[in-house]
């Protein structure tokens, strides 16, 4: 067995272990929070990858792929509902196929329009049929429920495993099944001629053309099979959260599916899984400590635009040579040494959005601020005088650094290529 084939056995297991490291054994009780931001996370990756079927390996910017993960989810619901009174009788274990069919049938009805057009035009398209869901979800209460959404019971006494799904672990155990079923499945997908041909069309759409393929077909096909994942992730939700409301299938969560395929590396196909898991954790993490957590998301995928395009996975293997190589080594130094002016540029930069946001929100509300397990005074100007220092000497003592770094790494790496060389 492979490396690759190792890592993914090992994070299997891992996802499968992690609940118990946080059970407690004397009462017997789960820990419910870890459980639902695993379960969150196992939902985010099967979305985070189906977005990158269009993104990553097609190239197309969509701006409407919640729709698919909504759609399946509110199906779901309907599909319990009538399950749990008899009239629909399926077991829980296959009612994310349904899921992931609710929005199949979806995409390929809405990608038979979006995907006549590419580029900027495609984006526009889908960027309407996200509006346009999102306001049939708010008007149409007969399927959609309006802003109160559609709610369930899954625990509908139907389980080939003879499971209630009562409790968040089993619901959880449900989701790693499915999150690892839907990621082999596309991973699997990546080898087809399928998705070769989307490569080809990503990267060169005329010549792609010119060689006999449908561009057009091609684009299809790539839209309704993502349209199939995002809805079994879609009806994952449904199951966990017992209900479904216009947020799953507004434009804020495909802004998410973007930010983890682009954050994670869109190059790579277990990138997208690297940036679910990190914007699962900040929001489910920092959003509990502070309320300006998306300011950090935001300037967090702007930092990756900017420096990291190809995302974590990319920086990840732009390593793998230099490791191979065994000259690994000679980057410790370089590394520690921006360690120091990078902790203190975020510690000034997350001190003056802390002071900010308190002095907009929390002194209304009467609160004071803690900021790093310390009371902070907002009216001295201690505070805010460290907070300046450390963002701009920290950014400033950072670049030299970064170009200290940046030319250790071109020696290194003209060292690899010239020893490559016969």
């Amino acid at each position: 067995m492979n490396t690759a084939r190792w890592i993914w056995v090992v994070t299997v297991v891992v996802a499968a272990v992690l609940p118990w490291l946080f059970h407690d054994f004397h009462t017997g009780r789960d820990a419910g929070f870890v459980i639902s931001m695993l379960s969150q996370t196992g939902m985010m990756i099967i979305l985070a990858l189906s977005y990158n079927m269009l993104l990553g390996q097609a190239g197309l910017f969509s701006l409407c792929h919640a729709t698919f993960f909504g759609i399946g989810g509110y199906a779901t619901a309907h599909f319990l509902n009538a399950a749990g009174d008899g009239s629909f009788p399926v077991p829980m274990e296959l009612v994310p196929v349904l899921s992931g069919l609710s929005g199949l049938g979806l995409a390929v009805v809405f990608g038979f329009m979006a995907t006549k057009q590419r580029a900027t035009a495609f984006a526009m398209i889908t960027m309407g049929i996200g509006e346009l869901t999102a306001t049939a979800a708010l008007m149409f209460h007969h399927f959609f429920g309006g802003e109160g959404g559609v709610t369930t019971n899954r625990m509908i006494e139907n389980s080939v495993l003879g499971l209630s799904y009562a409790s968040g672990l089993q619901v959880y155990y449900l989701i790693l099944v499915w999150t690892v079923l839907s990621a082999g499945a596309m991973y699997f997908l990546t080898q087809t001629p399928l998705s070769r041909m989307a490569n080809a069309t990503r990267d060169n759409f005329e010549r792609a053309q010119f060689m006999g393929y449908d561009p057009r077909m091609v684009r299809f096909l790539q839209f309704s099979l993502s349209g199939l994942f995002a809805g079994i992730g879609g009806g994952l939700y449904a199951i966990t959260y017992e209900i479904v409301t216009f947020d799953a299938l507004a434009a804020p969560l495909s802004a998410n599916a973007l930010l983890m395929a682009y954050i994670g590396g869109t190059t790579v196909f277990g990138g997208p899984i690297l940036g679910a898991v990190l914007i699962t954790l900040l929001q489910s993490g920092v959003s509990l400590l502070s309320n300006s957590w998306l300011v950090y998301v935001g300037v967090l995928f702007i930092s990756m635009v900017m420096f990291a395009p190809a995302g974590l996975s990319g920086l990840i293997i732009a390593h793998r040579p230099i490791v191979g190589a065994g000259r690994m080594g000679r980057l410790t130094v370089p590394y520690l040494r921006l360690v120091i002016p990078f902790l203190a540029l975020v510690l000034g930069f997350v001190g003056l959005v802390e002071l900010l946001s308190f002095l907009t929100i929390g002194a209304a509300q009467g609160k004071k601020l803690v900021l790093f397990g310390s009371p902070i005074d907002v009216q001295a100007m201690q505070p805010w005088l460290v907070s300046v220092v450390c963002l701009f000497g920290g950014g400033a003592w950072l670049r030299i650094e970064a170009r200290s770094f940046h030319t250790v790494w071109e020696s290194l790496t003209a060292d690899l290529k010239q020893g490559d060389r016969p």
